[in-house]
């Protein structure tokens, strides 16, 4: 995952929540965002594909949650923008002569997946209703 991906995903679908009736632009949510609205328009697409939003086009188009924002775990906004691990990636070609090199990525691999569940699980008990309650 880059830098920026989580946190502009969850701020695309706390913008949403903030306003559930309302078909909100790319344009509008960048924004707010203070970023371009393409890369606003390419996570609206991996967040419908995930099943997060709706979207409809036209001069009335626009995006909405596509359920309520305290059915929606964070986790669900990480999944669907997640194209990592939590502690980035393994060595590609460790020296397989060394007794730490032959071994090493299948203990990263281990590692890596017992983080990411920790990460998965601890988002998972915070909804997107919590998390945009917390704005005034």
């Amino acid at each position: 995952m880059n830098n920026t991906r989580f946190a502009t995903a969850v701020h695309i679908m706390t913008l949403l929540a903030e306003s559930p009736q309302d078909w909100l632009t790319s344009e509008w949510i960048a924004g707010s965002i203070s970023i371009n609205p393409v890369i606003v328009r390419k996570e609206l697409s991996v967040l419908r594909e995930a099943g997060l939003i709706v979207s409809r086009q036209g001069k009335e188009g626009g995006s909405q949650l596509a359920k309520n924002a305290d059915v929606i775990s964070i986790s669900e906004i990480y999944l669907a923008v997640k194209n990592t691990e939590v502690l980035g990636k393994k060595n590609s070609n460790p020296n397989p002569a060394c007794p730490v090199g032959k071994d090493i990525n299948a203990h990263l691999n281990t590692l890596f997946s017992e983080t990411d569940q920790l990460v998965i699980n601890f988002l998972g008990n915070k909804s997107l209703k919590e998390f945009r309650d917390q704005f005034g």
